[in-house]
């Protein structure tokens, strides 16, 4: 499934994909989740210098069955369950010796327009070291939904000690979630997320936030100062939006640390810059998962992280359309849509 133009995906016959390399691994895909990056490159077609250049399959998030593998492959066979990292890392630049493969300055990931098809395909052809085993006993959406969940983890790890921390998590989508999944196991003391859509705002209360705000009809920094008058020590901003950032620096206190991971649809933030100055706030930028993926399959698969009802949605390869428009809009309640082969 390819887009074709803004808003447009064709269902197109190609040649299955050779193994070139001996480390390379052939998958046939079992589950595809749509990611709110997928959706930036459907409804705009960029993500800003990464513009697509049609036809272009995007999806990075995914699971399937191994296919065939390469002569030097090692640990996997025809029919092992696996899950993508969808980051190929050059493994040599000064980033990935430094270890930070995550900033590769010769990164391919998937399905991003310039380095690498993403997985919206019957099969697709991956290098050893971005398959990860599965069990049994995790389903391949679950293990789809590995992916954003790593990067939830990456941005507590990032945000350092958490235990007995107040903090908040603005927006509660598939990474919102993640975040809260994380500061949850991490000790967080008291955990705030936020949304405009209430059916999303439910699961993340089933899913650890402590308190759920609806930003079109709460204040959210008139709740919180009421509750905790010292304000929070941390805010993970997770949807992107202008207004959210600059809610997280009302609601943070002095020496608090904003921590960005939401990819917005413009080009430059801005900051109510007075009151950054005087509380002296940390911002950090997340960026993906940073090797937390295997961490993630196993909270998943010992039932630490509880995400099947994370997936409210499930498509066919052919109604990927459908399913794009539906998170595009965030209808009927959307958190995770699922597209099966």
């Amino acid at each position: 499934m390819q887009l074709t133009g803004i808003r447009k995906m064709a269902l197109m016959d190609i040649q299955k994909p050779d193994i070139h390399l001996d480390t390379d691994v052939l998958i046939r895909m079992q589950a595809v989740g749509i990611c709110g990056s997928d959706v930036h490159y459907y409804v705009s077609g960029k993500i800003g210098s990464q513009v697509v250049q049609y036809p272009f399959p995007v999806g990075h998030e995914g699971a399937g069955i191994v296919e065939e593998t390469g002569s030097a492959v090692s640990g996997f066979r025809a029919g092992d369950r696996i899950a993508i990292d969808p980051a190929m890392p050059c493994g040599e630049c000064d980033q990935c010796r430094g270890g930070r493969p995550h900033t590769c300055r010769n990164l391919r990931f998937l399905g991003c327009p310039g380095q690498a098809d993403g997985c919206l395909s019957e099969y697709i052809v991956m290098p050893q070291r971005s398959c990860l085993p599965i069990p049994d006993r995790l389903s391949f959406e679950e293990a789809t939904i590995s992916e954003p969940l790593a990067i939830g983890l990456y941005a507590v790890q990032m945000a350092g000690d958490i235990k007995g921390k107040n903090v908040a998590v603005l927006g509660s989508g598939p990474i919102g979630l993640s975040v809260a999944a994380g500061l949850k196991l991490a000790g967080a003391r008291h955990i705030y997320i936020t949304d405009k859509i209430d059916a999303r705002l439910s699961i993340a209360l089933a899913s650890g936030a402590d308190v759920a705000c609806n930003i079109l009809r709460n204040d959210i920094v008139g709740c919180v100062k009421k509750d905790t008058p010292q304000m929070l020590d941390l805010v993970f901003e997770c949807c992107g939006q202008q207004e959210a950032l600059e809610q997280a620096i009302h609601l943070l206190q002095p020496g608090g640390q904003l921590l960005i991971i939401g990819i917005p649809e413009f080009s430059h933030f801005s900051f109510p810059v007075d009151e950054l100055r005087h509380k002296e706030i940390t911002i950090r930028n997340v960026r993906r998962q940073n090797g937390c993926d295997k961490k993630a399959i196993k909270l998943l698969a010992n039932g630490s992280v509880k995400a099947a009802h994370w997936i409210t949605h499930r498509f066919g390869l052919e109604t990927c359309p459908s399913a794009f428009d539906l998170v595009a809009g965030y209808r009927d309640g959307v958190m995770k849509a699922m597209i099966h082969f």
